[in-house]
Parts: C-alpha cells; sequence; structure tokens
C-alpha cells in the first residue's frame, strides 16, 4: 500500500462527515477559533436525533434546518456509527427554551430569493438592489441555480431589515464614486463575498488545524491547489476532510457545474488571499502531525 493509500484509509477512518460583512475579506487570524461547534450527547440511544427528526421538533423546514446549522444557531452532535450528522436533545432543548421560540428562530433563518423579493423587504426597486448587491454592500446567505442554470442569491431577511435601519441613506440618492466606479468596470462582488462569509462559518465550526486547512484548500483552484500542496498525501488528506458542498447544491450536471465556480476563488488577489490563508493553516496542521505522529485531525 503506497503512503497516500495509507493516509487515506486511516484518515477515512477517523474524520467524521463535516454536516451543512464588507468589502475585504478578513484575515485567517481574525476568524475566531472557538471551541468546536459540536454537543457531546448522552450516550443513551434517545439522546440525539437525526437532521429531520430535529427539524422537525424545531418546527423548522429542512431548508430553515439547514441554514440553522449553516449559521451556527444549531450545533451538531457526534455523527452516528454509520456517519449519519446527529443532534444532542439537550442541544434542541436549550433552543427551545431560547426567549420567542419558535417565531424568533424561524425569523432568524428566513430567507428571500432573488433581487424582487429582496428589494421589497428594503422597500426599494430590483435594480437598486442589484446594485447595492453586486457593488458588496449585502452579501448572500446561499445560492440556487434556476431551470435556465442562473444563479439565484439568497439572503437572510433578518439581514436585510438590519441593513436597512444601518444604511437608510444608501436606500436612495445615487451612488457613491466609488459604486459607480465598480458597476463601470461591470464588477459583481457577490460571488465572492458569498465565499467569504462560508468560509467564515465553516471555520468557526471547527478548531482542528487540518481541517481547518481542508475548508481553504476547497477554495483554491486545482491547479493552485497543486501548487501550494506539492505532497500528494497531503492533498489526499485535505481531499478526504473537504466540505460538502452547501444545502441546495444542485445534483444535474448541468446546473453543477454553474454552482461549481461558486465554490472557487476567481480573482488573482482573492486566490492569493485564500493560497495565503492555506499556507498558514498547513504550518499549524503539520505542526500537529509532528507533536502526535499522525496526519489527520485529532
Amino acid at each position: 500500500m503506497d503512503v497516500a493509500t495509507q493516509v487515506l484509509s486511516e484518515v477515512r477512518g477517523q474524520v467524521p462527515p463535516v454536516g451543512p460583512v464588507g468589502t475585504v475579506i478578513p484575515a485567517i487570524s481574525a476568524i475566531p477559533v472557538a471551541e468546536p461547534s459540536v454537543v457531546r450527547a448522552d450516550p443513551l440511544p434517545d439522546a440525539a436525533v437525526g437532521g429531520a427528526r430535529a427539524a422537525e421538533e424545531l418546527g423548522l423546514t429542512r431548508p430553515e434546518f439547514a441554514r440553522a446549522v449553516q449559521l451556527g444557531i444549531v450545533r451538531a452532535g457526534p455523527p452516528a456509527q454509520g456517519g449519519a450528522v446527529r443532534y444532542a436533545r439537550a442541544e434542541l432543548e436549550r433552543i427551545r427554551s431560547a426567549e420567542g421560540f419558535p417565531d424568533a428562530l424561524r425569523e432568524r433563518v428566513e430567507t428571500v430569493a432573488g433581487a424582487e423579493a429582496a428589494g421589497a423587504v428594503l422597500g426599494i426597486s430590483p435594480g437598486r438592489f442589484t446594485r447595492l448587491a453586486r457593488c458588496g454592500h449585502i452579501i448572500p446567505v446561499g445560492y440556487r441555480i434556476n431551470r435556465y442554470r442562473a444563479v439565484v442569491w439568497l439572503y437572510l431577511a433578518a439581514e436585510l431589515r438590519e441593513f436597512a435601519d444601518r444604511e437608510p441613506g444608501m436606500l436612495r440618492g445615487s451612488a457613491s464614486p466609488a459604486d459607480r466606479e465598480l458597476l463601470a468596470a461591470q464588477a459583481d462582488l457577490r460571488p465572492r463575498k458569498w465565499r467569504g462569509r462560508h468560509v467564515g462559518l465553516l471555520l468557526r465550526r471547527t478548531a482542528d488545524p487540518w481541517e481547518r486547512a481542508a475548508v481553504l484548500a476547497s477554495v483554491l483552484p486545482e491547479e493552485e491547489l497543486r501548487r501550494a500542496v506539492p505532497d500528494a498525501a497531503e492533498r489526499i488528506v485535505l481531499a478526504a476532510l473537504a466540505p460538502p458542498p452547501p444545502y441546495g447544491h444542485p445534483q444535474i450536471p448541468a446546473a453543477a457545474a454553474v454552482a461549481l465556480r461558486l465554490l472557487r476563488a476567481q480573482p488573482a488577489d482573492e486566490v492569493h488571499w485564500y493560497r495565503t490563508s492555506l499556507d498558514f493553516a498547513l504550518t499549524g496542521a503539520r505542526g500537529q502531525s509532528k507533536s502526535t505522529g499522525e496526519r489527520g485531525p485529532t
């Protein structure tokens, strides 16, 4: 058995599946690393439930529940023996006991799709909303690909209302000089802003250096990743630990190809940022491997 195969075998045996703002993306050192957002469940058989049951007990639809997990509102517990993500009943009770449940919870995960619906929340035209979003003032929380293979961005309704309260001047009047410059260059910061948000949320869900490195590696184009990580065995580890596509990622090949482009950094400066961040994360991951004698999460 060669080194790469051995590493992959070891990683598959020890790694549980990973469940599913501003113009400048924050440096990796600025993204807080708390204790992993995992609730240690009681070993009793009924101490944890699957995602469908957890969503039902919280009064959420599956998309709403997936959004709550993505945002860190609901924290996953240890996976079942077969690898399925489980949710501790103690965690569900914590959420149910929060003030305003269940309406407050639903408000936190409510999303609207597209410029027309989002503009309606803000009381502005779809065109003005699109301008604000393209210039990076409003950041999507997700996406879907419609039947015409066009990207439809999703926005948190609560964030839109907060934006209206915080930036009333942006909802009327002419665009700022900076925005006019971006629009003249046909810039669209929505994919980049969404990637930054998505990566940040994933990084907050783990403190393990190899898993954090895998999150950053998953955003790099393949050729750039090979240059950043020349060791094939390390690339296998990172691939095994890579997070799955976000909830709602299409399964139809033509639509999936469109969505896949959203998952990869594109502008040169964005690629450089993730490459630098990956180098930093790998330094810590390799240091862990030297101290434990194992390559992969501990």
